[in-house]
């Protein structure tokens, strides 16, 4: 055994010198040097072009999101899916009191995407004898105070008013005034409901809440008597049977249209809430039985408060393309429904495809192909030769199909929401 261990390391020696001699004859051809440093320089060539060409590349199922802050916009693309995450990527830092809009938790979901971001400025909001210094980038007086923890009624009036006195304010910026409503219990010809008022006194009241009195109605306590917290107020009629029934109000909603935000996005800049009305009703009564109903009148008690909705505008990017494939702007909003559900607003993704191809790689399928989707897709080159490519080329394409199938955008979306296709 230990004469053929030393026989195996004998012959590794061997081998070892036959190797290093061979080496040692190489490097010392003329030729060597320059071939090593030629081949080197070639790998070094190739890994530069690589590194090159990938960081040229687009990143693949991305959307162009343009993203403004402190006075600058950022274009990124991005396959976060949604504002908040984004924003996380990109360290852009939200201090307290700042706005997103869209909010944070909104999809991107298109390209030309964006997002508004609202530095907070200081704000002072007083509230009767107490002050809170916060920070603020909300448009409505509401909204700042909602935005400094303060619980709001309907009826509580919030202003916005100039510093005047810096010393004497203590502030810098805005003031928000909150002057609060006083609540008081209404009984209206028997129905007991809470309600909050400015007025000074019942007759006041009764002014303020447009209550109506007949010959017969009378008001406890009498129209000269102050309003103090929670003090009941009673209307009542004798001899003549009545009934109020309690409604809820819709809660108002205002639109603004604004150029800054991607079309098909939108934010709350102020929410809103639901009213709350009573209406009285005279009951026509024979043999006992009521045969009819005669409505008195109708007092808001709980005034309902306007949400206010911004909506995006900007075409750019390839929605704009709309314009340029002759689709009206009344349509926009049928187009941009039926696209987004369909493909995404992606001009090469075939049928069954997840992601947005950069390049077409299966336009003749004989499924569905491009924007709207058209089965087969080469249906499109009746709007032009680029159709597996040209956003606006399939939106003419689709344009005419919308009209001549349905009639109108309108119809093929009414049909799309019924059908789940078009």
């Amino acid at each position: 055994m230990r004469n053929k261990l030393h026989t195996f390391k004998r012959t590794v020696a061997v081998g070892h010198r036959r190797r290093v001699r061979k080496l040692k004859l190489i490097s010392r051809h003329p030729f060597i040097v320059p071939v090593v440093t030629f081949l080197c320089l070639i790998g070094l060539s190739i890994g530069a072009f690589s590194l090159l060409h990938t960081r040229d590349k687009p990143v693949s199922n991305a959307y162009i999101v343009i993203v403004s802050y402190d006075h600058h916009e950022q274009t990124v693309p991005s396959r976060e899916p949604t504002v908040g995450a984004l924003l996380a990527k990109l360290h852009v830092t939200l201090n307290q009191g700042d706005v997103v809009e869209p909010s944070r938790d909104a999809p991107i979901n298109q390209d030309d995407f964006r997002v508004n971001i609202y530095r907070a400025v200081p704000v002072e909001v007083v509230d009767g004898i107490n002050k809170t210094f916060t920070y603020s980038a909300a448009t409505t007086p509401r909204s700042i105070a909602r935005q400094a923890g303060l619980t709001l009624y309907s009826e509580d009036a919030v202003s916005t008013q100039p510093t005047t006195n810096f010393l004497a304010d203590g502030a810098i910026g805005e003031r928000i005034v909150v002057n609060r409503s006083t609540p008081i219990s209404l009984n209206l010809y028997g129905t007991t409901t809470t309600t909050r008022t400015h007025a000074k006194t019942v007759g006041d009241l009764m002014r303020e809440k447009n209550i109506k009195l007949a010959k017969n109605d009378q008001v406890v306590p009498a129209v000269a008597t102050p309003i103090t917290i929670n003090l009941p107020v009673f209307v009542v009629r004798n001899g003549t049977k009545l009934e109020s029934v309690t409604e809820q109000i819709a809660t108002p909603v205002q639109t603004i249209q604004d150029s800054t935000l991607a079309f098909g996005t939108s934010a709350v800049r102020q929410a809103g809430s639901p009213g709350q009305q009573v209406t009285t009703y005279q009951d026509t009564l024979k043999n006992g039985q009521v045969v009819g109903r005669t409505a008195i009148q109708t007092v808001v008690t709980v005034a309902p408060v306007t949400q206010i909705v911004v909506q995006g505008t900007n075409l750019s990017g390839i929605k704009g393309d709309m314009a340029l494939a002759g689709i009206g702007a009344g349509d926009y909003n049928y187009v941009d429904y039926i696209v987004s559900n369909e493909s995404g607003w992606c001009p090469t993704k075939a049928q069954g495809e997840h992601t947005c191809p950069t390049t077409p790689d299966n336009q003749f399928t004989s499924g569905g192909y491009g924007l709207c989707q058209a089965t087969p897709g080469s249906k499109m080159s009746s709007a032009g030769a680029d159709w597996a490519t040209n956003p606006v080329t399939q939106l003419k394409w689709c344009n005419g199909y919308a009209i001549s199938r349905y009639g109108s955008w309108y119809n093929a979306y009414t049909h799309w929401m019924n059908n789940r296709n078009w």
